[in-house]
Formats: C-alpha cells, structure tokens, sequence
C-alpha cells in the first residue's frame, strides 16, 4: 500500500484564519492531538516569532512521540549573505529535523515584490537550501504560486523547481497558493512537470475556489506522496485544503496508508478538539466529522435508512468518529421519536399514545416557531419531559437583566437571578458583554458550587431569527445557542415574543443538556 505524508499547518496557515488567535499553549495543546491522531509532520510556525519560539522551546524540552516537528520560513533576503540571514538563523536554533522554506516561483512577485532578477533568484533559492542541508536539516521546498506561475513563464517555473531540488531539497510542495487553479489545469501540469523532477512530490492547496480537497486529492492520485493542509480547513480568505476530509478520503475511499487504522475513529473527535481550542464553531455540513454529515431528516430517506443504512451514507459514521442523525420535525413523522427515544434507552412503540403526543406536540411547537433540526439537545429535553422521565436540575425564581449606557458611552450588563438548587436558594448577580452572556454567567455562579462540571462548557455561537418580520419590533423571535466542551457540542432553541425569555429558554436547555449527559445527579 503507497504511503502517504500527512504535512499539517494548522498553527501558521490555520493560525492567519479571520477570528483565531492562538496562546503558545494553544498551539502546543493542538501539536499534541495532532501528533496522537498520526501526522507525520507538524510545523509549528516561525521561529523567528516571539510566540512560535516559545513553543519551539517547549517541544524541544517535551517532544512530540511520533510526528516531525517542522520549522517554517522564507529563503534568504536578497540583501543578507545565506549564513547571516536573521530568519534562517531563527530556524537553525529551532533544532527542528526538519524545515520548510518557500521561495518565488512566479516571475510578477520576483519583478513586482522583490524586484530582483529571475537569476538572481534562482542563486537565492539554491543558497538557502543547500545551508540548511549542509547543517543537516531535511528539508521541504514550499513552491509559492507554482501554479500561476507556471502558467505565466512555464521554462523558469521549472527552474525555481531545479534550483531547490539540486541543491538538495527532500520533498519539492507545489503550491496552489491563490486557491485559483482549476482541476484539470492542475493536472495538465502536474504531469507536464512531475516527470522531469526526482524528489518526493508534495500539494499545498488554498481553498478560493473551493477545490482545494479535490485538488489534493488528484494530485496523490497522480504520484504525489506528500500532502500539506490544516485541520478544519482553518486558513487566510476561504481557508486551506481540509485534512480532516483529506483523511477520510485517504483512509475509506482510495485505501491509501495515512494514519493508523485505529486513529480514524478519534477524525471527529480531533476536528472537533481543534474547533474548540480555535473558539470556533465546528461546521455542521463540513465532510466526515460534521453534526450534520450523517443527518438525515427528510422522512423518505429516514425510511429508507431504516431498512439499510447504504441508501443515503456512504461509509458507516462510527468509521470516523461520528454518528447517525434522525432528525425529527413534522416532515419525518413519528419514527424519529422512536429512535430517539431508543438512544434515551426509552422503549417507545411508534403507534403507541405516547408517540403520537410527543408527535403533536412537535407539530404545536414548530407551529408557534419552535425548530429542532440544530438542536437536538432541546429534543432530547423535550421527549423526556412528555414521558415524564426527567428530573430538573434547577429552578427559575426570577432573573432580572439590567444594561445601562453610561455618561462616557459605555454600555453594560447585569443580569440578577435566583435559582432553588436541591432546596436551597441561590442570589446571585453577574456582569456580561451583553445581557445574555450576563445571564450565563450569572445562572453558572448560582450552579457552580453545585454542578463544577459546568466550568467546562461554554456557549459557543449565538444565533436570533426574527419570525414575522411584518410584525416589526413585535415580532416572535427565535434564538438557536450552540455548546461546546471538549468532547461534544449541542444544540438547543428557545422562541419567545421576548427576545431575552428565548435566550433563557435556549441557555436552560443548554445546561440541563450538560448536565444530562455527563450523568450528573
């Protein structure tokens, strides 16, 4: 079986994604997982860079147990001698094995960007590799903007590519660097190139025109044993290739050695911990690992399901990590109950009295604007709540949320609460960003000494639809809250006339589902 190399880049390239910023525990909490999961190679960013130093040192003192830490950089400045260059010295005091070094391959950045020549270039190239392979490093050739510029001037492309591979370079990457190549360009010159090169080929692909995996993919299907990606497909403008896809792919579809055999089974609970640590909210129609790429809701399909899962999926979600998802709304009718009652380990036969209440009262709900296809975890509330077999973990005696703008246009927010909690009653007050993250805060002061375990989950999108806009400033409101801890994330609804009221519906759920599904008592 031909083996493929696993190149991630979630903490430089993953790191320049809109909305991250990552601590130095950060990037070291996420090398970690990643070198559990079994990628060969890890670059931890620039060394030259006060943070990515930091984590370089913690790594050196605390290695990785099976993948390559790697150093990432730029080749030399035109105007710096290869053995006085302040980057390169960075990377040589990273004491990584392994480097990464891009260089110009397209001839507008050499004349618009560094405005030197093209030789003087390829003498730029050849300098900086053969240093870091003379000091004992492998090293892998990043080739920025191959593609466009080999499309540009085809006869120096290729000479960048000669330059870094005669002066040693171990793995030469083309990288799709604007994300704009289509596929069967790509192709067409991938195999006008390859044969003329003897090391190892790798893909580092963008993701602009949303081909990035595909993109990838072609190119190990044609020889190349080298790919580079970010896990989630975290990157600058519309992201880098997906890894987390690119694995799945790699492992079920084309029988391609990658990772461990058993480590597919931890793909989604990996992109899920990335999402986390990144404060991002993991996608839900991303490939493999998503809530929603094993979900079904349409009842035909759900039916269909039922007699044979190969209808509608086409691999089993346990291979990866993930699982199956009926949905249940007024279009799949009562057989979603029923098997969501099963997960409950609730036996409840489809035309019993019970389902047929539990399905009225859905049809009531998603009437007034009620809508549980991303939020599950409200479901699971709702049905044990009709069969009457959930015990509250709290209740409501009163909140009340203050936001006051003061003299120097500072707005704040205090939310005021009171809960009975196993019989005793908890005052408690919190400040927030807004008034509903002041009642989050406020609602787990009153819970933590109680529940600890909510302290590891956190609210991690916030999302309000207005549901008759006509109605103007009256209108009903729905407000979807997605949650997160380091292993799941779920879903819950709240609908109201009160903007606030659905919030606290909607955070209820959210807790109570925590608290449900850890177990606690």
């Amino acid at each position: 079986m031909r083996k493929i190399e696993l190149y991630d880049t979630t903490l430089r390239d993953g790191a320049q994604t809109e909305g991250i910023s990552y601590s130095v525990q950060d990037k070291v909490r996420i090398a970690r997982k990643l070198d559990q999961m079994g990628v060969h190679f890890i670059e931890a960013g620039w060394p030259a860079n006060p943070k990515d130093k930091e984590v370089f040192k913690i790594l050196r003192n605390q290695p990785l147990k099976n993948a390559v830490l790697t150093a990432f950089g730029a080749t030399r400045r035109a105007d710096k001698k290869v053995n006085l260059d302040p980057s390169l010295k960075s990377i040589l005091e990273a004491q990584t094995k392994a480097v990464t070094i891009f260089g110009k391959t397209w001839d507008l950045h050499i004349k618009d960007v560094l405005k030197i020549s093209l030789e003087e270039n390829l003498k730029i190239i050849a300098d900086t590799v053969f240093y870091l392979v003379s000091k004992g490093k492998t090293v892998i050739y990043d080739c920025e903007h191959f593609f466009d510029g080999y499309k540009s001037n085809p006869e120096y492309a290729l000479k960048t590519v000669l330059a870094a591979q005669d002066a040693g370079a171990a793995r030469i990457v083309f990288c799709d660097t604007n994300g704009g190549t289509i596929s069967s360009e790509l192709i067409r010159i991938i195999h006008q190139v390859a044969p003329k090169l003897k090391a190892a080929l790798g893909i580092h692909a963008h993701n602009d025109l949303g081909l990035a995996v595909a993109n990838s993919i072609l190119a190990l299907e044609n020889g190349f044993t080298h790919v580079q990606g970010t896990f989630n497909g975290y990157g600058e403008r519309c992201g880098n290739a997906d890894l987390s896809t690119i694995i799945g792919i790699l492992k079920t579809k084309l029988n391609l050695d990658c990772i461990p055999d058993k480590n597919l089974k931890e793909l989604t609970k990996t992109s899920h911990f990335i999402s986390e640590i990144s404060n991002l909210r993991q996608q839900p129609n991303q490939p493999f690992v998503g809530a929603s790429a094993f979900a079904h809701k349409g009842g035909v399909h759900i039916d269909a399901m039922l007699k044979n899962p190969k209808t509608y999926e086409h691999i089993d979600p346990d291979l990866v990590g993930n699982h199956r998802r009926l949905l249940a709304s007024e279009l799949s009718g009562k057989m979603p109950i029923v098997l969501k009652a099963k997960e409950f380990a609730i036996d409840l036969d489809k035309k019993s009295p019970q389902a047929r209440k539990i399905l009225k009262l859905l049809q009531d709900l998603e009437h007034q604007g009620y809508q549980f296809e991303a939020a599950d975890a409200s479901f699971e509330i709702l049905i044990k709540r009709a069969l009457k077999q959930y015990n509250k973990f709290f209740d409501l005696e009163s909140f009340r949320v203050v936001v006051e703008k003061k003299p120097d246009g500072k707005i704040t927010s205090e939310a005021i609460i009171k809960v009975r909690v196993k019989g005793m009653l908890e005052h408690t007050a919190a400040d927030g960003d807004g008034p509903v993250n002041a009642l989050d805060n406020a609602l787990r002061k009153a819970l933590k000494s109680f529940y600890p375990n909510l302290s590891r989950m956190h609210l991690s999108d916030f999302k309000v639809r207005v549901l008759d806009e006509k109605a103007g400033t009256a209108a009903r409101v729905r407000v979807l809250i997605q949650s997160q801890d380091e292993k799941d994330s779920w879903g819950t609804v709240g609908v109201s006339g009160n903007i606030i009221e659905a919030s606290w519906q909607a955070l209820v759920d959210s807790v109570e589902y925590k608290l449900l599904k850890d177990g606690t008592k």
